[in-house]
C-alpha cells in the first residue's frame, strides 16, 4: 500500500448518504415535477407583466379614447385586437381591464382568507358553544347561492358608491363593492378547512407545551397552530383568485358588475353579447385572457396541493 493510499480516510456508510432535504427544498422538488403547475406559473407571470407592465407604454387615456369613425374595426396592425362599438382599442382596454380583474381576484381572496381563517381558527380552537355558533352561521351562508347574492347586492348597491381616484386613475366605486361581496360570500369552505386543521393540531405536544408556559390563546392560535396549517390555506387562496375572477366576469356580463369608466375583462364581454357572430374579436380576446388566467391558477393550485401535501411520497 502506498503512502498516499494510507492517508485516504475510509468513510462510514452513513457519511456517504445524501443529506436530508429540508421542507423548502422538498416542496420545490415536488412542485417542479408538476409540469402543468410550472406552465401555469409562467403564464401568470406573463399575464401580470401584460396587464401591469404594458401600462408603461399604453396610457389609460388612449384605452378610453373613442373614435366612432373606427368603430368595430377587425384586428389589424394598427389595432391588433380590433376596436369596439365606439372605436376604442381593445388591446389597450384588455391591458387596463386585466389590472382590475386581477386586483379584484387578489383583494377578494384577501377578504375571503381573512374571514375564513378567523372563523375557522376560533371554531376549531375553542370548540363547544363557539364552534356550534360559528359553524351554524357558516352552514347558513353555504345555503345561500353565491351568484344570486352577488346579483341582488350588486343591483341594490350599484351606482350608490361614488367613483374615486388613486394615483391619477379613476375607479368605479363598484370595484370595492364587488371585492367585498365576493370575499364576503366565499369564505365558508376555507373556514371549514381551517377548523379541521385546528381540531387536529390543538392537542399536539407543541401546543400543550405552549399552554404550559403560559402563552396566551391568541399567540397559540396565530403563532403556533396557524403556521402549521398554511398548506391547505395557500392552496385554497390560490384557487380562490380564479373563482373571484370568474364571479366578477359572471355579474359583469349581466351588466351588474364593475361599471364604466373602469374596464374589466368581464364587462368587456357584456359589451360584446350583441356581436357574437358579426364581431367575434369583441369577446374572443377578453374571454381568452380570462380562460388563460383561470386555467393557469387552477394548474398552479394543483401543483401547490401536491407539493405541500405532507402525506405525498413523491420526491
Amino acid at each position: 500500500m502506498t503512502t498516499e493510499a494510507a492517508h485516504i480516510p475510509i468513510l462510514a456508510p452513513d457519511d456517504l448518504e445524501t443529506p436530508p432535504l429540508n421542507l423548502r427544498d422538498l416542496t420545490w422538488r415536488r412542485f417542479r415535477r408538476h409540469k402543468l403547475a410550472i406552465f401555469g406559473a409562467v403564464v401568470l407571470v406573463i399575464l401580470f407583466f401584460y396587464s401591469f407592465g404594458s401600462a408603461l407604454f399604453v396610457s389609460e387615456t388612449y384605452a378610453n379614447y373613442n373614435d366612432t369613425a373606427q368603430h368595430l374595426n377587425s384586428p389589424s396592425l394598427r389595432h391588433p385586437f380590433g376596436t369596439d362599438t365606439i372605436g376604442r382599442d381593445i388591446l389597450a382596454r384588455t391591458i387596463y381591464g386585466g389590472q382590475i380583474s386581477l386586483l379584484i381576484g387578489l383583494f377578494a381572496v384577501i377578504v375571503e382568507t381573512g374571514l375564513g381563517i378567523v372563523v375557522g381558527a376560533l371554531a376549531g380552537y375553542y370548540g363547544g358553544l363557539v364552534d356550534n355558533i360559528l359553524m351554524r352561521i357558516t352552514e347558513a351562508m353555504l345555503n345561500i347561492p353565491e351568484i344570486f347574492l352577488l346579483i341582488v347586492m350588486a343591483k341594490f348597491f350599484g351606482g350608490k358608491i361614488p367613483d374615486y381616484t388613486i394615483l391619477g386613475r379613476t375607479f368605479s366605486g363598484s370595484v370595492i363593492l364587488i371585492v367585498l361581496i365576493i370575499g364576503g360570500t366565499s369564505w365558508m369552505y376555507l373556514a371549514r378547512i381551517v377548523r379541521a386543521e385546528f381540531l387536529s393540531l390543538k392537542e399536539n405536544d407543541f401546543v400543550l407545551a405552549a399552554r404550559a408556559t403560559g402563552t396566551s390563546n391568541l399567540s397559540i392560535i396565530f403563532l403556533h397552530i396557524l403556521p402549521n396549517s398554511m398548506a391547505p390555506i395557500v392552496v385554497s387562496a390560490t384557487l380562490g383568485v380564479a373563482n373571484a375572477i370568474l364571479s366578477e366576469a359572471y355579474i359583469s356580463f349581466l351588466g351588474l358588475g364593475v361599471q364604466p369608466p373602469t374596464a374589466t375583462w368581464g364587462n368587456m364581454l357584456d359589451g360584446a353579447n350583441n356581436y357574437l357572430d358579426t364581431a367575434p374579436w369583441l369577446w374572443f380576446f377578453p374571454a381568452l385572457l380570462i380562460l388563460l388566467t383561470v386555467l393557469s391558477i387552477n394548474f398552479l393550485g394543483d401543483g401547490l396541493r401536491d407539493a405541500l401535501d405532507p402525506r405525498s411520497r413523491t420526491i
